[in-house]
């Protein structure tokens, strides 16, 4: 088979892989574990993307969770929400869907090997940032100072509370957390409340030139925390964003993700903010 016909096959063709765990993570949002039946890896970086598919239901692009440093399986992490998603929650061990990809650019890893890293996320932009974060943490080695910022609505929308434990008494990282409110009769919360940008006066001093900010969450979220890693002293071409929650088909066909002739499935879903700040509708 020819290097364009494979390429084509990974493109278009799904591989099928078998659900090995399901872990339940709020109300509406699990990590799924999945392996190949072929035996083969995912192969993809921190930031990728993969097409799920469900006979007889359809295809949704899903952010890929876990780090390629952990072979053998992959994760990923889905909110309950459209047709797709809501089927992929009634799968049970040992259901079989299929895969195609992964897709996109990723996170720039040679771009942050030995500088600073600041991480940052707010809600469910834990699914893709979190592969880049427990990559940095395997090869921990490979980088500088490493501040992990994280910010949910309520005490009852964390995520990975059993990871989340391991980050606050790790000594090798800056770790906050916050939420923006705290709901009657919900559950108790002792720490910082507000957005994630009043997390921003509690980090220690950061070298703006030595540091790489990777930015994930919502689209409102984005220009609040661009505009304090600009106020820190942090050039443009650092501040890294996903725009994954924009992408389709993966495969440029659709348009879905199409942003003034940019296509972001092909294009990225990464870019950092001196490739976005001219594109109005790219950042909210």
């Amino acid at each position: 088979m020819t290097t364009e016909a494979l390429l084509e096959k990974k493109l278009y063709i799904p591989r099928l892989a078998q659900v090995s765990r399901v872990q339940g993570l709020t109300e509406r949002e699990s990590l799924f574990e999945f392996r190949f039946i072929d035996g083969s890896d995912l192969g993809h970086r921190p930031g990728q993307f993969v097409e799920v598919s469900i006979l007889g239901v359809g295809e949704a692009p899903i952010s890929i969770t876990s780090s390629p440093t952990h072979q053998g399986s992959f994760e990923l992490a889905v909110r309950k929400l459209g047709s797709v998603t809501s089927a992929l929650h009634s799968l049970k061990m040992g259901s079989v869907v299929g895969i195609r990809g992964p897709f996109g650019n990723g996170f720039p890893l040679e771009r942050l090997a030995g500088r600073d890293v600041l991480l940052v996320a707010g809600g469910i932009g834990l699914f893709p940032l979190r592969s880049l974060v427990r990559y940095v943490l395997d090869k921990r080695h490979d980088y500088d100072k490493v501040t992990f910022l994280f910010g949910v609505r309520c005490p009852e929308e964390q995520l990975f509370l059993d990871e989340l434990e391991l980050y606050r008494n790790r000594d090798d990282i800056e770790y906050h957390e916050t939420v923006d409110a705290c709901t009657v009769g919900g559950k108790e919360w002792t720490g910082n409340v507000g957005v994630i940008t009043t997390l921003f006066p509690k980090m220690r001093k950061i070298d703006p030139l030595n540091t790489m900010a990777v930015i994930v969450g919502p689209p409102v979220m984005y220009r609040f925390v661009i505009a304090e890693c600009k106020k820190l002293g942090i050039p443009d071409d650092h501040i890294i964003m996903s725009l994954e929650r924009k992408m389709k088909c993966g495969v440029g066909k659709c348009g879905h993700c199409q942003i003034n002739g940019l296509y972001v499935c092909q294009e990225g879903p990464v870019f950092t903010y001196a490739e976005l700040k001219r594109l109005k509708e790219a950042v909210s």
